[in-house]
């Protein structure tokens, strides 16, 4: 069998089993103090159910790279059939994201989009009934947006939630993190000078106009109008101070476990491959 088709069916078997072993993960609805901090948390949250998955693929091209193209033996019957039902989880997560892109999304109130060079939308029926103050307080908050890029960060969340399904914990934690954003975009505009209140009319007229739902290639300033409450309480209060930060960012931690896991894989993957083998023969 070709070296890489068999490593595709290795990593859909045991990567997809990680996923919907760790998927299960409960999210943690908590946290106080600054939104910027609670964000990031939030961020990690969707994504480390997916770490354990990594790690497995990791080992596994590891063990590609010293194995022998083709691969002496072909996998069993078993083996293929166990890794379809992850091929198509792939498979739907692949064609969500793309169908995501493409589809058309109705008329924004006022957004963030596209993907690599962000730009933002502005209704002018929303700026009609604004004033100057509120207007740059709403594009202070979709500037916030833009400079995270946050309409990428958004689509490659709602990826990684697809990739879990179908555990509700998945979505919960997507969820936790899209409220997270908001506040977190709304606190970075009022530390750049906008007052909460002006912030604050703004949101409700862009609700009072129409809810434009949050998409993921569209970072709104309206998301989920069960957040409006919150949002406009913490808008009401006096910012919170950021955090310092100190110690490696979780990027430069994972880093070196996958490159241990490469490493690994191409030492001692060949006996683990090959007593799976046996096992499903």
């Amino acid at each position: 069998m070709e070296r890489e088709c068999f490593l595709s069916i290795l990593v859909a078997l045991l990567g997809g089993t990680m996923m919907l072993a760790c998927g299960w993960w409960p999210a943690r609805d908590g946290g106080g103090g600054s939104a910027r901090h609670l964000e990031r948390l939030r961020w990690r949250h969707i994504w480390l159910p997916l770490v354990p998955a990594l790690i497995v693929a990791a080992w596994l091209s590891g063990w590609a790279l010293a194995e022998p193209d083709p691969t002496p033996e072909k996998a069993s019957m078993l083996l293929i059939l166990a890794s379809v039902p992850f091929a198509l989880l792939f498979v739907r997560a692949a064609v969500r994201a793309i169908w995501s892109l493409v589809r058309e999304e109705g008329d924004v109130v006022t957004a963030t989009v596209g993907l690599l060079r962000p730009w933002i939308l502005f209704s002018p029926y929303l700026a009609k009934t604004l004033d100057d103050r509120t207007i740059e307080a709403a594009l202070a908050h979709e500037r916030a947006h833009a400079r995270h890029r946050d309409p990428l960060r958004i689509w490659l969340a709602q990826l990684a939630t697809d990739l879990q399904w179908p555990w509700p914990q998945a979505l919960e934690r997507f969820r936790l993190w899209i409220l997270a954003l908001e506040l977190a975009r709304d606190e970075e505009a009022r530390a750049s000078g906008v007052d909460g209140s002006d912030l604050a009319t703004a949101i409700l007229a862009s609700a009072r106009l129409g809810r434009q739902a949050i998409l993921p290639a569209n970072a709104a300033l309206i998301s989920d109008p069960s957040t409006l409450k919150e949002r406009i309480s913490r808008l009401l209060e006096p910012v919170s101070l950021e955090p310092q930060h100190s110690g490696a960012s979780t990027t430069f931690i994972l880093i070196p476990v996958l490159l241990s896991a490469v490493g690994f894989g191409s030492f001692f993957g060949e006996h683990i491959v090959r007593t799976l083998l046996r096992l499903s023969a």
